[in-house]
């Protein structure tokens, strides 16, 4: 039976695969595409919806992406996004103008309960706004179903076309109801069901693997966070034995995670895996050697992944294909595709140009976290190391701002190990979504002793969120932060001052760096 499904089509919106991940939250598959995608591939797909995504543009520009208005004939439920609902107005006849006050962040807005969008919506609702132009007129046929006082049209259908529009963003955490919009638009609107399963998606993922490999030699990258671990098993349920994977530990883990990561995976462990440990320490240390710049570092430490597996490769014979744990947030922060790039990850952006390999495999390239968690769970892997704490590839190296030394990584590896053992004692760690201790690039005069000391300041962070491309800082009782930061100062040599980071995601990110 063919799947139903739901098509994204990305104007270049930073939250592009947030709307994807959003739909299959709905069980209903979602895929992205670029918004040249023709019409007869859209119609190949026999999608139940379109979803056009925000971007970065101006819809009058002369550059701007734009898709040809004979997409609104095909007679397929139709929601655009921020830019996504401008073109829409554009391309059928409305007015599109900058706005006279720009909106960014929440927003109270009036919405009309009666539009099938906002059905169990709240007539006061908040939302997520982020535009500087607007629509100023809608298109014949179309009547306004939201508004805000500085946005007249802060919503708009046409419900005889199945057009609908939102100039806030429904995807994000942000806006309260805006699950319940996009459930109104893909099982009201589009006559979904829900047929799609994390289940079925593993089953298919191990088999287009075992298909793609045949008889090949397979290398994996396994870090022992959630998303290679998670791509070690599955690739192991599918080809066995011709899968190796190796675990460099470069030196910018958290305290005590190299011996952890072999217990679980090398020899000893539940695992008939073929296992390598790498012990690059001093490798790392001197390649970061005077390097401040926090796109450079990445690079730096990604090029010697890539320069390690090539040299392990080698060792063992002929490799094939390289498996690498990365996510949909790793792909979209990089700049793949049309979306603006907000930093390189290492096993994306941070790849060197060539590498000794035929192809890279990418098995959870389209999840967002919780979804690589739910299939670490269809693969019968353990819930403790399902729901470890997400750690980056580049490891402590961004989260030491500044260059990164031996002494301050033995320094965030002490802190955060006592940040990380007084969240666990207070039993909130289940609650957040990722929390850790950062090493500034600060220092400043204190008291230790009755002797004046000029050391380093560490900063807290703790965040929750459910998709890692938009977060909160977490509210952690004073109680809590109070023991860490005594513990932190009172043990940790070189750190005098402790901070907590309240930032959310957007404008900051998760990681510091």
């Amino acid at each position: 039976m063919e799947k139903e499904m739901i098509i994204v089509l990305d104007f270049g919106g930073q939250y592009n695969q947030l709307i994807a991940r959003r739909v299959r939250e709905c069980n209903v598959y979602a895929e992205v595409h670029p918004y040249t995608l023709s019409l007869d591939e859209i119609k190949a797909k026999n999608p139940k919806g379109i979803i056009f995504t925000g971007g970065p543009n101006s819809v009058y520009g002369e550059d701007s992406p734009r898709c040809g208005k004979e997409i609104f004939e095909l007679g397929v439920p139709i929601l655009g996004i921020c830019y996504g609902s401008q073109l829409m107005s554009y391309l059928l006849g409305g007015t599109v103008e900058t706005a006279p006050v720009s909106e960014y962040g929440r927003t109270e807005v009036d919405v009309n309960p009666s539009s099938v969008l906002f059905e169990d919506v709240a007539e006061k609702t908040i939302c997520w706004m982020s535009h500087t132009d607007y629509i100023a007129k809608v298109p014949e046929g179309f009547t306004i179903t939201a508004s805000t006082p500085v946005c007249p049209v802060a919503a708009m259908e046409c419900p005889a076309k199945q057009l609908y529009a939102t100039q806030f963003h429904p995807e994000v955490m942000h806006t309260q109801e805006g699950m319940k919009m996009l459930s109104n638009f893909v099982y009201k609107v589009c006559g979904c069901k829900g047929d799609w399963k994390m289940s079925s998606f593993v089953d298919d993922t191990i088999k287009a693997v075992r298909e793609k490999v045949g008889d090949g030699k397979v290398l994996c990258a396994l870090s022992g966070g959630v998303d290679s671990s998670v791509a070690a098993v599955l690739l192991s349920k599918a080809i066995g034995k011709q899968l190796t994977c190796v675990f460099v530990d470069h030196g910018l883990l958290r305290k005590d995670e190299g011996d952890e990561v072999e217990a679980v995976f090398g020899p000893e462990g539940p695992y008939d895996l073929n296992f390598i440990r790498v012990n690059a320490q001093e490798r790392y240390y001197s390649k970061l050697a005077g390097v401040t710049e926090p796109e450079a570092k990445r690079k730096i430490i990604g090029e010697e992944f890539i320069r390690v597996f090539e040299e392990e490769a080698k060792k063992i014979g002929k490799v094939d294909y390289l498996v690498q744990g990365t996510i949909y947030p790793d792909v979209i922060e990089s700049g793949l595709g049309k979306s603006a790039v907000i930093k390189s990850h290492h096993n994306v952006g941070g790849l060197p140009s060539v590498v000794d390999f035929k192809e890279i495999i990418e098995p959870l390239r389209l999840l967002f976290k919780d979804e690589v968690r739910k299939a670490g769970l269809e693969l019968g892997i353990p819930e403790n190391l399902v729901y470890r704490q997400p750690f980056p590839g580049p490891g402590l190296g961004i989260r030491i701002i500044g260059e990164v030394t031996a002494e301050k990584v033995h320094i965030v590896q002490e802190a955060d190990a006592i940040y990380r053992e007084e969240v666990a004692k207070a039993g909130i760690a289940k609650d957040l979504g990722q929390y850790f201790a950062g090493l500034t690039n600060m220092r400043s005069v204190g008291v230790m002793g009755d002797e004046r000391t000029y050391d380093y300041a560490v900063a807290l962070r703790a965040v929750l969120t459910s998709d890692f491309m938009t977060a909160e800082a977490a509210q952690i009782p004073y109680e809590v932060l109070f023991k860490v930061t005594s513990r932190i100062i009172n043990e940790v040599k070189g750190v005098n001052r402790v901070m907590y980071d309240l930032t959310s995601k957007p404008p900051g990110t998760i990681e510091f760096e």
